[in-house]
């Protein structure tokens, strides 16, 4: 089994967020700022020794990489985010590709969303709006997209690269860029691109030219589950607050029909969740959270890949999203627990 862990690159500074936030912003902001709302709140989530890391400084993507490692991880999923030309946070991914350190596979999740101050994709505080233009716009995103997809490091599927698109009900000429971007990996002497398809919170339209869709938890759960029974609504200081089970969603999931219209699907995983470093009390947080269920948990959605899905991969949410509480990375309340916890779960089914 391979796990892929999402790694999100805003830990360094970018003239964007300093515009809209602040300056010297960086994700560890809204980690340090936060705080508990309500009794049993664990918040704010302080990095083991306090390792505030910036992914610009090459030291801390070899930390993450040789960590991820050592727990028995497969690779990393880096956001990438792209506007029609322009980039944002591309500077840890361009660095790793430009050093080729740390030697860990990698693949990339376009996180194709409007850039907004309220971080949810919509058009409320727009920063910087997503704009897909047409052919020629594809191929300036296809070609920037190759060194990557040329990197030995890089996550392939019968030996063509897999790209994950986050949101791909957003984009209205979703299969004509699909069909142009795999002739164009054909003419550009590659075997193909698999392209995945998330499947989060939002709306899920039939669109064709996908290899394969992902479960991108626990958001699938809580859009798709049609289950009330996953939340609850709690008073506090600043207001109602909607919290949710941790034992029900990985119930739901773990009992979900991995058949679903015959397509190939990657089931997900997710550590914890909770945005009120981002939102306060307008967030979400869970309760029920502790690395023995977490490590059971695991072992059986990775024994379901192998043996119901026929899956090789298993993609978690996430390796360092500290400002929504789902992160790997150890920290001063747990310390190495979930790590040690994916070890296990990993060995565990390993031999069932």
């Amino acid at each position: 089994m391979k796990l892929i862990a999402y790694l999100l690159p805003q830990f360094h500074r970018i003239p964007e967020n300093d515009a809209a936030w602040g300056e010297g912003f960086t994700e560890w902001t809204n980690t340090k700022k936060s705080v508990p709302l309500y009794q049993g709140h664990r918040q704010p989530r302080e990095p083991y020794n306090d390792y505030y890391y910036d992914l610009t400084d090459p030291a801390a993507r070899q930390w993450q990489a040789g960590l991820a490692k050592k727990f028995g991880l497969h690779g990393f999923c880096y956001y990438h985010y792209w506007f029609k030309g322009k980039k944002l946070l591309e500077q840890p991914l361009e660095q790793m590709l430009s050093s080729g350190k740390p030697d860990f596979p990698f693949c990339l999740s376009w996180a194709n969303e409007s850039w907004t101050r309220k971080w949810d994709g919509s058009d409320n505080e727009l920063i910087l709006r997503q704009d897909y233009g047409q052919e020629e716009d594809w191929e300036r995103h296809f070609d920037y997209l190759l060194q990557a997809f040329s990197d030995p490091r890089y996550i392939r599927i019968d030996n063509k690269p897999v790209f994950l698109i986050y949101r791909p009900g957003n984009i209205p000429c979703c299969e004509e860029m699909l069909a142009f971007w795999k002739r164009l990996a054909l003419r550009r002497g590659m075997d193909g691109l698999f392209v995945v398809r998330t499947l989060g919170g939002f709306g899920l339209p039939k669109q064709e030219g996908f290899d394969a869709s992902v479960e991108f938890e626990p958001h699938y759960t809580f859009g798709h589950s049609g289950s009330e029974r996953i939340w609850s609504t709690m008073r506090t200081m600043g207001g109602e607050h909607l919290v949710f089970d941790y034992d029900e969603v990985w119930r739901l999931m773990l009992n979900r029909s991995p058949r679903r219209e015959g397509e190939m699907i990657f089931p997900g995983a997710f550590v914890g969740w909770d945005n009120t470093p981002r939102l306060g009390v307008k967030g979400q947080s869970g309760f029920g959270a502790s690395p023995h269920k977490f490590e059971e948990y695991l072992r059986r959605q990775l024994k379901r890949a192998r043996q119901l899905y026929r899956s090789e991969f298993v993609f978690i949410n996430a390796w360092n999203e500290w400002g929504e509480g789902a992160y790997l990375e150890p920290d001063k309340d747990w310390e190495y627990a979930y790590l040690k916890a994916v070890k296990k779960a990993l060995e565990s089914s390993e031999n069932e």
